[in-house]
């Protein structure tokens, strides 16, 4: 699967940026969409999840939606299979995040498209556990 086109610097720069909402983040330890977000969070970052069946994940109130979060978001990290992604980016373009971020596998052409329309990066296909130990460390 092809990647974002983001030189490391432009990686470098989003993962400066610290309000991280997850899409889809897992209660359970062994899926990616559990132990990338607590990694980013033992690492400096503010994790809120997005997980309609959960209340709480790491010690975090879990919301339904990202429209639903009051606080501002710099990256919107998305675990769902790509094609979910539109109606979840289509929610999260109303919170105007800087970045869009599809992890390993997930891409979305219409999706990541009406992102950029409201002027929002998207990166996809890419960890951000994995960009973070590759750049940051």
């Amino acid at each position: 699967m092809e990647q974002d086109k983001y030189t490391d610097e432009q990686i470098r720069d989003f993962l400066s940026m610290k309000k991280v909402t997850v899409i889809g983040m897992s209660k359970n330890s062994s899926k990616a969409a559990h132990y990338v977000p607590k990694y980013l969070s033992e690492n400096g970052y503010d994790i809120m999840p997005v997980n309609p069946t959960s209340d709480e994940i790491l010690g975090k109130k879990c919301y339904d939606f990202v429209s639903k979060i009051e606080a501002e978001i710099d990256i919107v990290d998305i675990f769902r299979p790509s094609d979910q992604v539109l109606s979840v980016i289509q929610d999260a373009i109303k919170k105007k995040p800087k970045v869009i971020w599809l992890q390993e596998g997930i891409h979305n052409s219409e999706a990541e498209e009406l992102a950029r329309k409201e002027g929002i990066h998207v990166v996809f296909n890419r960890c951000m556990l994995a960009e973070h130990q590759r750049l940051m460390k």
